[in-house]
């Protein structure tokens, strides 16, 4: 009797295991050389940054993580929860993701697939990169004008790093005017256009498709620009 209410109990316990939702979006990959460590999937709620799967990896370093996703948003891949340290951020969407990276590198250059979104992205964040590296360049040579305190070059300098600011605005704009029936034209809205005008910020609002509008990212960019409007009002 005894043995026959464990074997009960025991298949009680495997169906409930059985039926562990797995939600419609599956993130799955290998982290290389992971040995012992706890994998978390997290996401923004509101401003707070939530777990919503994890798993501990013991001797294996390929991962499964699951979540239901309602429309296309970002996630953070990390270990122990822990974002200020080492993460991976993607695009995640209904589906299977695969990210696969090294856990020497991990977070830095890591393969995603299967997120529409994501290659876009990443599409983007390549000439971010530029864009980045020509400020950098900008603020060296800044500095070592003003310990030589050459007014002419600090002026010619601003007047230039001005004009990389537009012409970043300007690409951006452009660029999410071009993906405007993806979420990453209004994520960028929020994210990357803060010091664009009003009416570029319009534009793009304007150029999303219905379908977009009323997406995560859709219905936060608009009420964004409905903001700005009304204090201008």
């Amino acid at each position: 009797m005894k043995k026959i209410f464990t074997l009960f109990a025991l298949s009680l316990f495997m169906v409930a295991c059985s039926s562990k939702n797995e939600g419609n979006m599956i993130v799955t990959g290998q982290i290389k050389g992971l040995k012992k460590g706890t994998l978390y999937l997290q996401k923004m709620k509101d401003t707070i940054l939530v777990s919503v799967d994890s798993v501990k990896l013991v001797g294996n370093d390929t991962f499964i993580l699951t979540d239901d996703i309602d429309t296309p948003e970002l996630y953070y891949l990390t270990f122990d929860g822990n974002t200020t340290d080492k993460r991976i951020l993607f695009f995640g969407e209904k589906g299977t993701i695969t990210i696969n990276n090294d856990v020497d590198k991990f977070g830095f250059q890591p393969e995603i697939m299967g997120s529409k979104n994501q290659t876009i992205l990443e599409t983007y964040n390549k000439i971010k990169m530029k864009f980045q590296n020509e400020r950098l360049e900008f603020v060296k040579k800044n500095l070592e004008a003003r310990k030589a305190n050459d007014l002419a070059l600090i002026d010619k300098l601003q007047k230039e790093y001005q004009q990389l600011s537009k012409r970043r605005v300007l690409y951006t704009t452009n660029f999410a005017l071009n993906n405007a029936d993806t979420e990453v034209a209004p994520y960028l809205g929020l994210t990357e256009m803060y010091d664009a005008s009003l009416q570029l910020l319009d534009t793009v609002n304007n150029s999303l498709s219905q379908r977009v509008k009323t997406t995560k990212y859709g219905k936060r960019f608009q009420e964004y620009v409905k903001d700005l409007k009304n204090k201008e009002q």
